[in-house]
């Protein structure tokens, strides 16, 4: 990545990172989907600034290799440390999977939170027994995800039948999210889940509540009329809430702000805020290589 305000190397962080309340929390995606998680940030912390990256120029991250996806994160964490935040959430659960350890060993003061794929819920909500996770391939081959899941599978005595969403991304980047070519993506995926005894879905990927709609439509068109939906942003708040409190960290003045930062088209940042989350926002480009 290229330009005077690139995230390149991950910068040594201030020593006075943590004891300013007016710092920002910073949150990172490979593209859009992490906007599923900043909605329940600014709803439940509308004092704070928020500084939000998207990494779409390098979207999606399902398709990369482990080691990649630690380098890129890495990257941008540090990016984001340069400008400040006292906080950081990895609203991608690919980007957690794979990097969230290391990003903690590099900055271990820093307040990190990730994002994973909300199995522990899901097992309490199924009446079947069965639940159906969409993820992308990355997070599904994860050490993490695969210890997370037979550890659940063990106690609750829960089935998890893993679907990777292979395009899903690339739709919802595209901002494609009623158009035919995703519904037909998404009954794919959904409804075989389903004609297995699902009736809890896990969206294992922030860019998924986004396509909510289909996916309901989907388990409902394969012969589940409610499924239980199991999105993980407001548990993430929660978690992002307690740390701050505890570290005495929470902005307490009204009047948070949002700055936006893209490896893509400025446009397709503004629009996704503006037509997803109804929010304004400065938008800055970040070149990359």
């Amino acid at each position: 990545m290229t330009a005077a305000a690139s995230p390149a190397t991950p910068m040594p962080m201030p020593m006075d990172l943590h004891t300013h309340c007016d710092a920002p929390i910073g949150i990172f995606d490979s593209g859009i989907g992490g906007l599923s998680v900043l909605r329940h940030v600014r709803a439940a912390l509308p004092q704070e600034h928020l500084l939000y990256f998207a990494d779409s120029g390098y979207a999606p991250y399902g398709d990369k290799g482990e080691q990649q996806i630690v380098e890129r994160s890495l990257a941008i964490a540090g990016f984001l440390i340069g400008q400040g935040i006292k906080a950081l959430v990895v609203a991608c659960n690919t980007a957690t999977a794979a990097a969230i350890q290391a990003i903690r060993v590099q900055w271990p003061e820093l307040i990190v939170v990730g994002i994973e794929p909300g199995l522990k819920p899901a097992a309490l909500h199924s009446k079947s027994g069965v639940v159906g996770v969409l993820a992308t391939r990355s997070t599904l081959a994860s050490a993490r995800f695969i210890a997370l899941r037979e550890q659940i599978a063990t106690v609750g005595k829960v089935q998890f039948i893993s679907q990777a969403c292979v395009g899903l991304v690339d739709q919802i980047e595209k901002g494609e999210l009623q158009s035919p070519a995703t519904a037909a993506l998404v009954d794919r995926y959904v409804m075989p889940l389903i004609a297995q005894g699902a009736d809890t879905l896990v969206l294992g990927c922030t860019h998924y509540p986004f396509a909510r709609e289909l996916i309901e439509s989907a388990a409902r068109h394969g012969g589940c009329a409610a499924p239980v939906i199991i999105d993980t942003g407001e548990a993430v708040t929660r978690q992002l809430s307690r740390l701050l409190e505890a570290k005495a960290l929470m902005r307490h003045t009204d009047g948070g702000n949002l700055l936006a930062y893209t490896t893509a088209g400025v446009s397709t940042l503004s629009t996704a805020l503006t037509n997803l989350l109804k929010m304004e926002a400065e938008v800055r480009q970040i070149a990359t290589n």
